[in-house]
Protein backbone atom coordinates (compact mmCIF):
# COMPACT_ATOMS: atom_id res chain seq x y z
CA UNK A 1 0.00 0.00 0.00
CA UNK A 2 1.39 3.13 -1.13
CA UNK A 3 -0.27 5.22 1.54
CA UNK A 4 1.53 3.39 4.29
CA UNK A 5 4.88 3.67 2.50
CA UNK A 6 4.36 7.39 2.25
CA UNK A 7 3.65 7.63 5.91
CA UNK A 8 7.25 7.09 6.96
CA UNK A 9 8.61 9.88 4.78
CA UNK A 10 5.88 12.38 5.77
CA UNK A 11 6.03 11.32 9.34
CA UNK A 12 9.73 12.08 9.56
CA UNK A 13 9.15 15.48 7.96
CA UNK A 14 6.35 16.28 10.42
CA UNK A 15 8.54 15.26 13.35
CA UNK A 16 11.31 17.49 12.06
CA UNK A 17 9.05 20.54 11.82
CA UNK A 18 7.49 19.71 15.16
CA UNK A 19 10.91 19.76 16.83
CA UNK A 20 11.81 23.02 15.08
CA UNK A 21 8.54 24.71 16.20
CA UNK A 22 8.88 23.44 19.77
CA UNK A 23 12.54 24.52 19.85
CA UNK A 24 11.69 27.99 18.58
CA UNK A 25 8.80 28.24 21.04
CA UNK A 26 11.06 27.12 23.88
CA UNK A 27 13.74 29.67 23.04
CA UNK A 28 11.32 32.55 22.39
CA UNK A 29 9.03 31.95 25.37
CA UNK A 30 11.30 30.07 27.77
CA UNK A 31 14.48 32.10 27.24
CA UNK A 32 12.99 35.44 26.20
CA UNK A 33 9.63 36.02 27.79
CA UNK A 34 9.69 34.00 31.02
CA UNK A 35 12.78 35.74 32.45
CA UNK A 36 11.16 39.12 31.72
CA UNK A 37 7.94 38.01 33.44
CA UNK A 38 9.97 36.62 36.36
CA UNK A 39 11.81 39.96 36.59
CA UNK A 40 8.52 41.89 36.64
CA UNK A 41 7.11 39.55 39.30
CA UNK A 42 10.29 39.86 41.39
CA UNK A 43 10.24 43.65 41.01
CA UNK A 44 6.56 43.75 41.99
CA UNK A 45 7.26 41.53 45.04
CA UNK A 46 10.15 43.79 46.04
CA UNK A 47 7.95 46.88 45.61
CA UNK A 48 5.19 45.31 47.71
CA UNK A 49 7.68 44.34 50.41
CA UNK A 50 9.12 47.86 50.34
CA UNK A 51 5.64 49.40 50.57
CA UNK A 52 4.73 47.09 53.46
CA UNK A 53 7.94 48.01 55.28
CA UNK A 54 7.27 51.72 54.74
CA UNK A 55 3.70 51.28 55.96
CA UNK A 56 4.90 49.42 59.05
CA UNK A 57 7.49 52.15 59.73
CA UNK A 58 4.78 54.81 59.34
CA UNK A 59 2.49 52.86 61.67
CA UNK A 60 5.27 52.53 64.26
CA UNK A 61 6.00 56.24 63.99
CA UNK A 62 2.28 57.07 64.34
CA UNK A 63 2.05 54.79 67.38
CA UNK A 64 5.05 56.54 68.94
CA UNK A 65 3.55 59.96 68.22
CA UNK A 66 0.24 58.84 69.68
CA UNK A 67 1.97 57.49 72.78
CA UNK A 68 3.84 60.79 73.21
CA UNK A 69 0.57 62.67 72.77
CA UNK A 70 -1.15 60.48 75.36
CA UNK A 71 1.72 61.07 77.80
CA UNK A 72 1.53 64.83 77.21
CA UNK A 73 -2.25 64.79 77.70
CA UNK A 74 -1.88 62.82 80.92
CA UNK A 75 0.71 65.31 82.17
CA UNK A 76 -1.54 68.21 81.17
CA UNK A 77 -4.49 66.62 82.96
CA UNK A 78 -2.39 66.07 86.07
CA UNK A 79 -1.16 69.67 85.99
CA UNK A 80 -4.70 70.97 85.50
CA UNK A 81 -5.99 68.81 88.33
CA UNK A 82 -3.17 70.06 90.55
CA UNK A 83 -4.03 73.68 89.70
CA UNK A 84 -7.72 73.01 90.39
CA UNK A 85 -6.93 71.43 93.75
CA UNK A 86 -4.63 74.33 94.60
CA UNK A 87 -7.33 76.85 93.66
CA UNK A 88 -9.90 74.92 95.71
CA UNK A 89 -7.58 74.88 98.72
CA UNK A 90 -6.90 78.61 98.38
CA UNK A 91 -10.61 79.35 98.03
CA UNK A 92 -11.40 77.19 101.07
CA UNK A 93 -8.72 78.90 103.15
CA UNK A 94 -9.96 82.32 102.00
CA UNK A 95 -13.57 81.49 102.80
CA UNK A 96 -12.57 80.10 106.21
CA UNK A 97 -10.66 83.30 106.95
CA UNK A 98 -13.71 85.37 105.90
CA UNK A 99 -16.00 83.21 108.05
CA UNK A 100 -13.69 83.61 111.05
CA UNK A 101 -13.54 87.37 110.53
CA UNK A 102 -17.33 87.55 110.19
CA UNK A 103 -17.75 85.37 113.30
CA UNK A 104 -15.43 87.62 115.27
CA UNK A 105 -17.25 90.73 114.05
CA UNK A 106 -20.62 89.18 114.88
CA UNK A 107 -19.37 88.13 118.31
CA UNK A 108 -18.29 91.72 119.03
CA UNK A 109 -21.66 93.04 117.81
CA UNK A 110 -23.46 90.37 119.86
CA UNK A 111 -21.57 91.30 123.01
CA UNK A 112 -22.36 94.97 122.43
CA UNK A 113 -26.04 94.14 121.81
CA UNK A 114 -26.18 91.95 124.93
CA UNK A 115 -24.60 94.75 126.93
CA UNK A 116 -27.17 97.23 125.57
CA UNK A 117 -30.00 94.78 126.35
CA UNK A 118 -28.69 94.23 129.87
CA UNK A 119 -28.33 97.99 130.33
CA UNK A 120 -31.84 98.56 128.96
CA UNK A 121 -33.18 95.80 131.20
CA UNK A 122 -31.49 97.29 134.23
CA UNK A 123 -32.83 100.75 133.35
CA UNK A 124 -36.30 99.30 132.80
CA UNK A 125 -36.17 97.50 136.13
CA UNK A 126 -34.94 100.66 137.81
CA UNK A 127 -37.74 102.71 136.31
CA UNK A 128 -40.18 99.87 137.05
CA UNK A 129 -39.14 99.95 140.70
CA UNK A 130 -39.60 103.71 140.77
CA UNK A 131 -43.02 103.48 139.07
CA UNK A 132 -44.06 100.61 141.33
CA UNK A 133 -42.94 102.59 144.40
CA UNK A 134 -44.94 105.64 143.26
CA UNK A 135 -47.97 103.49 142.48
CA UNK A 136 -47.72 101.80 145.88
CA UNK A 137 -47.53 105.19 147.63
CA UNK A 138 -50.62 106.43 145.77
CA UNK A 139 -52.59 103.24 146.39
CA UNK A 140 -51.74 103.21 150.09
CA UNK A 141 -52.50 106.94 150.31
CA UNK A 142 -55.93 106.59 148.62
CA UNK A 143 -57.10 103.49 150.45
CA UNK A 144 -55.67 103.98 153.95
CA UNK A 145 -54.86 107.65 154.29
CA UNK A 146 -51.40 106.69 155.51
CA UNK A 147 -48.45 108.53 154.09
CA UNK A 148 -45.53 106.31 153.02
CA UNK A 149 -42.10 107.82 152.33
CA UNK A 150 -40.28 107.24 149.05
CA UNK A 151 -37.51 105.24 150.74
CA UNK A 152 -40.00 102.92 152.49
CA UNK A 153 -41.97 102.37 149.30
CA UNK A 154 -38.81 101.60 147.30
CA UNK A 155 -37.53 99.19 149.96
CA UNK A 156 -40.85 97.29 150.03
CA UNK A 157 -40.96 97.14 146.21
CA UNK A 158 -37.36 95.79 146.07
CA UNK A 159 -38.25 93.22 148.73
CA UNK A 160 -41.36 92.14 146.81
CA UNK A 161 -39.43 91.90 143.51
CA UNK A 162 -36.66 89.90 145.15
CA UNK A 163 -39.16 87.38 146.58
CA UNK A 164 -41.36 87.29 143.52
Amino acid sequence: MPQIEQLASTYASQLFWLLIIFGLTYFVIGRGMVPKVDGVVAKRDAQIASDLAAAQAARDKADAVEEDWRAEMAAARAAAESEINKAKAEAAADSQARVRAADAELAVKMEAAEARVAQSKAAALQSLEAIAAEAAQEIVGKFSAISVSDAEAQAKVKEAMANG
